[in-house]
């Protein structure tokens, strides 16, 4: 394994930055495989995947943070609300 102590990185950083990275290959595959025109969606404006991702994303980190700062805990519930949370946005939004 590299060494990643000149950063401080702990594996879960380094797994979360992974993941990030994931989810950008997969999403440029997507867009080169299967090309998307945008849609509408409930928030009523034009939506890509990306956008979608980055809403996602977003919304994930506000939970996590609210999460952290009402329940205080392990975030194990947080993440699973996150991905309920991601999927409801790439289903209606």
């Amino acid at each position: 394994m590299p060494d990643l102590t000149w950063m401080a990185w702990t594996p879960q950083t380094a797994l979360f930055f992974a993941t990030i990275i994931g989810l950008l290959l997969v999403m440029t595959t997507l867009a080169v495989r299967r090309p998307e025109l945008e849609r509408v969606g409930a928030l009523g404006i034009a939506t890509t995947r990306g956008d979608r991702l980055f809403l996602s994303l977003l919304g994930t980190a506000f939970i996590h943070l609210a999460w952290l700062g009402l329940a205080g805990g392990p975030l194990w519930w947080a993440t699973a609300l996150s991905l309920l949370y991601a999927a409801a946005v790439f289903r209606f939004v």
